[in-house]
């Protein structure tokens, strides 16, 4: 009893409580859930999403926002496409180059952000209809089909139920936590999630820490659309059109604050993994899959509103 107490006044226990008390449900109703191909299906349709949270995450750590997370990915991928259908370029040359494309994006939202003083909301909205407009120029609205087929294969491959495109965020996530937990740099980020003023005092740049925030953002926007692509085996136009949602569920049903400060990297992780085990449970008891969406819209709107009435509760006491 006392480690079940201690596991669910972590901010991520709960979350994973419910998984696995949701696995066990959905092996009752159905004997094929807990096959090694259908784990292995139900864990690779999160492994982009999670990368998809995370991004969003870092943004929310600074108090900010990132509207343009799907359409940043979408370009990023569209870009990787042509660099090897077009140009032929080799395989982690295009990789590369695409995690960069992705920063650059993420610097370009931050500077205008911290520069002009416009709020993220409308930077990102814009820069996102942006990104949206040289995609469909570059692509035509035609996706790239020329990937190697050894990326494609990478996409597909998996270790018993483990899908080989789930390591690139069981990589990412301790490398977050060491840059927010044990590094200045992601230290002074948090603090100024927490109270700008106050880290400004301290002699804290909130514009830097905005600016670096958007920029990790783009990085992993751009590394969720290179997986994107090898999870599809084509570079879509339509990648990253359905993101944004799971952008702000991942990480705030996982204990983000919408007002910065406060994030929880395995809460946004088993967050994921919980939309994860909802669609693929819908999917078994042949439910409608646009319920999916509704489910994922009420999830996120009720951990808002329980967020909100502990934070007026607490205010109270």
């Amino acid at each position: 009893m006392i480690a079940l107490r201690r596991l669910l006044e972590t901010e991520w226990g709960g979350l994973a409580l419910i998984f696995g008390l949701g696995g066990g449900a959905a092996g009752l109703l159905s004997a094929s859930f807990f096959t090694e191909f259908n784990i292995y299906v139900m864990l690779r349709s999160g492994c982009v999403g999670i990368l998809v949270a995370f991004a969003q995450m870092i943004v929310l750590a600074v108090g900010q926002m990132n509207l343009a997370v799907g359409a940043l990915g979408g370009l990023v991928a569209v870009l990787f496409g042509a660099m090897l259908e077009v140009l032929d370029l080799p395989l982690p040359v295009a990789i590369a180059l695409a995690l960069l494309i992705g920063v650059a994006g993420g610097l370009f939202n931050g500077v205008l952000t911290a520069g002009t003083g416009i709020g993220s909301f409308i930077v990102t909205l814009a820069s996102g209809s942006m990104f949206t407009g040289i995609n469909v120029g570059i692509s035509q609205s035609k996706p790239f089909h020329g990937i190697p087929a050894e990326f494609v294969a990478f996409g597909d491959a998996r270790w018993s139920f483990m899908p080989a495109l789930l390591w690139p965020s069981l990589i990412v996530a301790p490398l977050l936590a060491i840059f927010l937990y044990r590094l200045t740099p992601g230290r002074r980020l948090l603090a100024v999630g927490g109270n700008a003023h106050a880290a400004e005092l301290s002699g804290i740049s909130p514009g830097a820490m905005v600016i670096l925030a958007h920029a990790i953002s783009g990085g992993l926007a751009g590394l969720a659309a290179v997986l994107a692509v090898a999870q599809l085996g084509a570079a879509q136009p339509e990648i990253g059109a359905t993101w944004l949602l799971i952008s702000f569920a991942g990480p705030i049903i996982g204990g983000a604050s919408l007002n910065g400060g406060r994030i929880s990297i395995l809460g946004a992780m088993f967050a994921v993994l919980v939309i994860a085990l909802i669609e693929n449970l819908l999917v078994i008891v042949m439910v409608d899959p646009y319920w999916v969406q509704f489910t994922l819209g009420a999830l996120l709107l009720t951990t808002v509103g329980l967020n909100q009435w502990r934070a007026t509760h607490a205010a109270r006491a």
